[in-house]
Formats: structure tokens, sequence, C-alpha cells
């Protein structure tokens, strides 16, 4: 259980929409595409643009009467308000050439922010350059481009602002100050570090809000998948339901065409009958059988699949993994004189630790133990194995989407690269059922993952009259 990635993590596209592309992990960042519809990084609405830029336009407005009329500031108001006609207009012509619903795409979104980067600088030219106190509000659009648009694009947005914070630093017209008062000179040095801090401004900013939506889109889209898988092993569940439902009311049915058949063989007219009437005793045997096999799937058991004991749930769990060389055991522990306790039959609990014990066996060198105990208060599975154990770097970060451990998965008996996306699921599923989970390294070398539920999240309470 050395790596993060497991096996049920996604090699080939599938059309439930779980798995990634082959080689996904080698593409560009922020190609989001394959995630699907609703999940790429860099979609901004239209009416998002527009409203930002009405409320750029009604703060400029503001600002520039209020120093004019109040403050008694010279200000160029010919200027500064044929700049701040231009955003209005554009918003203007944006508005009616395109519904506010629409989604901007990355070129459009990235064309717009550049003009209000554009028009701000304008604005502060005409008032003072960088030692205006507003030159601070280059860092906005970049802030926004950094959240919502492809790294190429916001980073392209940052040094347009970066360019534009060094030029005002030099081709600026002065400040706007009271009439009779000579506009202030900035020593070279405080200009110097007003511009270093607008530009370590814009950069940091900008990196913190691309880290920021950039977790965010993973996040979400990691737990898009697990709600997926979960809803794909419902549905298996509940065809498992409908199969035992469907051999029980098949039974009679079948029963009786047999009955029938081997009275139209007895009382045949001639042999071509015979054979027929022989034929359908033995077909309607062979859906006997088949309907008989669906019953004794743990899958589908009607009444009874909805419950299992703790045995038989960590027996399922390793059944699938017990064919690839490594020895994978079973061991139920419990109070003395105490029978293991019943449990619900949950499919994410199943499915989340299968993933995990895949994983363990995909790691081991010879084998994997899974230990279940019980106590009155507690249910706790544990899977061990003998492996290398999670390298120090994923176990900080094991957990989260798409940790992925080493470049080429050495070790692994598939060769399987994946994403970490798998121990994410089953750490989210097994959560959702009331499980703490914990995953470390055991003192005597191997991997360790463990999740301890409540006893009354996991038991099934016997049945009332049987």
């Amino acid at each position: 259980m050395a790596d993060a990635s497991f096996k049920d993590a996604p090699k080939k596209p599938s059309p439930d929409g779980l798995d990634r592309p082959d080689g996904a992990g080698a593409q560009d960042s922020d190609d989001w595409s394959w995630a699907g519809p609703g999940l790429r990084q860099g979609r901004l609405r239209v009416r998002t643009l527009i409203a930002q830029r009405w409320l750029t336009v009604a703060g400029q407005s503001v600002t520039v009467l209020f120093c004019g009329l109040v403050l008694d500031r010279q200000i160029p108001y010919a200027l500064c308000f044929s700049l701040i006609a231009l955003s209005a207009w554009l918003n203007v012509l944006i508005g009616l050439a395109s519904t506010g619903q629409r989604l901007a795409r990355d070129v459009e979104a990235t064309a717009q922010i550049a003009f209000d980067i554009l028009q701000l600088s304008g604005m502060l030219y005409l008032t003072g350059g960088v030692y205006n106190p507003f030159s601070l509000l280059l860092i906005a659009p970049v802030t926004l481009a950094a959240a919502t648009l492809p790294a190429r694009y916001a980073l392209g947005l940052g040094v347009l602002a970066v360019i534009a914070t060094i030029v005002l630093a030099f081709l600026y017209m002065p400040l706007p100050v009271a009439v009779g008062v000579s506009p202030p000179r900035p020593e070279a040095s405080l200009m110097s570090g007003i511009v270093a801090a607008r530009i370590l401004g814009i950069v940091v900013t900008g990196l913190y809000a691309w880290q920021a939506a950039t977790e965010s889109a993973r996040m979400e889209l990691a737990l898009n998948v697990t709600e997926t898988v979960l809803a794909r092993e419902q549905r298996l569940s509940a065809l498992g339901a409908l199969a035992a439902a469907a051999a029980h009311e098949l039974g009679t049915p079948l029963a009786t065409i047999s009955v029938v058949a081997r009275e139209m063989a007895r009382g045949a007219p001639d042999e071509q009958t015979r054979e027929d009437a022989e034929l359908l005793i033995g077909q309607a045997a062979r859906c006997r059988e088949i309907l008989q096999r669906l019953t004794e799937m743990p899958e589908a058991q009607d009444a009874v699949h909805e419950r299992m004991s703790l045995t038989q749930l960590v027996h399922e769990i390793i059944e699938p993994h017990m064919i690839h060389g490594v020895r994978v055991e079973a061991v139920v522990n419990g109070p003395s004189g105490e029978s293991a306790p019943d449990v619900w039959r949950r499919a994410e609990v199943i499915h989340a630790l299968t993933s995990i014990v895949e994983n363990a066996v995909d790691f081991a060198r010879s084998e994997v133990i899974v230990v279940a105990r019980f106590d009155p208060r507690s249910i706790l599975i544990e899977v061990r194995d003998d492996g290398p154990g999670f390298s120090p770097e994923v176990l900080a970060k094991l957990g989260e989407p798409y940790v992925t451990s080493r470049p080429g998965a050495e070790g692994s008996r598939t060769g399987h690269i994946g994403m970490g996306l798998g121990f994410f699921i089953a750490k989210t599923l097994l959560e959702r059922t009331g499980a703490a989970v914990d995953f470390r390294n055991g003192r005597r070398g191997g991997a360790v993952v463990a999740a301890r539920w409540p006893r009354p999240a996991m038991e099934a309470p016997g049945f009332i009259g049987v």
C-alpha cells in the first residue's frame, strides 16, 4: 500500500464518466475538458463581467466627483469621464450583443479583463500613476482572472498588470492636489518601494487566487466522481435485490411449466412431440439452476441482502483479491464469548474497503491482513500489508484528490499509475457512513488504513419475531 493510487482509479474513458483518459496526468494542468461539462476551469458568465464593470464605472465616477467637488482637487474631468464612459459603452454593447446568462469563452473573458486593466491604467495615468493610492486596484482584475481563467490566460493578464505598473512609475500626470498647492514629487526610493509593493501584491494575490481556485475545482470534480461511484454501487445493489425478487416470482411458473411438460412427454403421440417436451423440461431445469445461482449470490439476497455478519463483510471484501499470489487473510476479534454482530450491507462501505484492499494487494510483498474488531462501543476494520508503506511526502497529503506517489509506480504488480482519486473516493465514502478514517505506516513496516465506526452506525439490529 505504498501508493496513494488505487487500481479503481480511472484508466480509460467510460460511459458513466468516471474515468480519466490514459496519460491525462501529463496534460496541461489548465486543461479540464476531460472532467465533463461544467467542471472545466475558466468559465465566467458574461453577466458577471458586466456587473463587475458597472461597479467599476460607479466607483470611479463617485471617486472623481468626491475628489474634485468635496476635496477640491484639480481633476481632469473631461479625460477621466471619457475613460469611464468608454467602460460604460463597452458594457452597453456587450449587453446588446449577447445574453448575460451566456458563458464567456476564455479568450473573450481575457480580452474584457485586459480592457479593464488598461482602462484603470489610463485613469491612474491621469491622476498620479502608481503614486495614486488607488493603483492598488490593479490587483483586482488579476485576482479575478487567476480565480476563473486557465493559467496561461491569467499569467498573461498578470504580466500586463505588472507592465502597466512599471510604466505608470515613469509616465503619469501629476497627482491631483488642491488649487494653489504644488504636486508632491516622490523620492526615487519611495517610488521604487511603491512599485515593488504593487508588483508583489499582483503576483502573490494572483498566485493565491489561482491555487485556491484550482484546489476548489479539483475537490468539486473529485466529489462529483465520488457521488457517481456511489450511485453506481447503489444501482448494482438494487439490481441484486431485483434479481432475487425475479427469482422468487419466476419459480412458480417454471415449476408449472416443468409439470405440464412432463405430462406432455408421457402422453406424447409421437417421438417428435416427446423430444420437444423433454427439451422443454431441460430448459426449464436450466432456468431454475440460473435462478438458484442468483439467489445464492450475496448481491441478490432480498431481505437478508440488507444485512450480513461482520465476518461475512470482511470475507466479501477480500474474496476478489485472493488470486494475485499474495496471501490475503481476514481476522475478526471481539469480546470473549460474544459472536460477531450483524451489520448493514452498504454499497459505499464495500466499495471503499475493496479498493483499499486492492491497493494493499498491489504493493504487498507477501500478505495482506484485514482485521475486524468490535466492542460494545465501536467497530473497527483495519487493512495491513507488509509492503514498503506510504512515502513521507504521500502520507502528508494522503486523502486529497490526485495525489500520486511516484512516477512509474515501481513495485506495483500492475504497473498502475493513478491519481490518488481512488483513496479520496474511499475515504469520502467511509466518512459518509460515520467512519473515522486513519492511515499510517505500521511499526514493523507496511501501510495501515483503518476505519472506525460507532457501533450503532454499522450494527443491524436483530429481526423481531424470528
